[in-house]
């Protein structure tokens, strides 16, 4: 998966960008009306936004909501597949990990 985008300027389609703006752990990230919130933050350089259990860190895996490596929150819903969800303008996400959340019922560590 790439964070390139084709140029409106070059495409043959005719597109027309319409800028929007999230906020991710409190820091605003542009991006462009259509793309997903994976799409916003790969295009903003970000690679992982979450660590999995063992450290490692997580992000886009799959691309097309199978694997569950891109979750993140979105206001208040938890474990949203960034790849996904089309980013909406003054979304506000915030990355996780498997330290963030609330042991199974009858897993939790003595």
């Amino acid at each position: 998966m790439s964070p390139r985008r084709v140029r409106a300027g070059s495409d043959a389609v005719g597109r027309q960008d319409r800028p929007l703006r999230i906020t991710v752990d409190g820091e605003p990230v542009d991006g462009i009306a259509g793309q997903t919130i994976a799409g916003v933050l790969l295009a903003d350089d970000r690679l992982a936004w979450r660590r999995g259990r063992s450290g490692a860190p997580r992000g886009v895996f799959c691309g097309i909501g199978v694997c569950f490596d891109c979750l993140v929150t979105v206001g208040e819903e938890r474990d949203v597949r960034a790849c996904r969800r089309r980013a909406l303008d003054g979304d506000v996400v915030t990355t996780q990990s498997r330290q963030d959340a609330e042991p199974a019922p009858g897993t939790e560590e003595r």
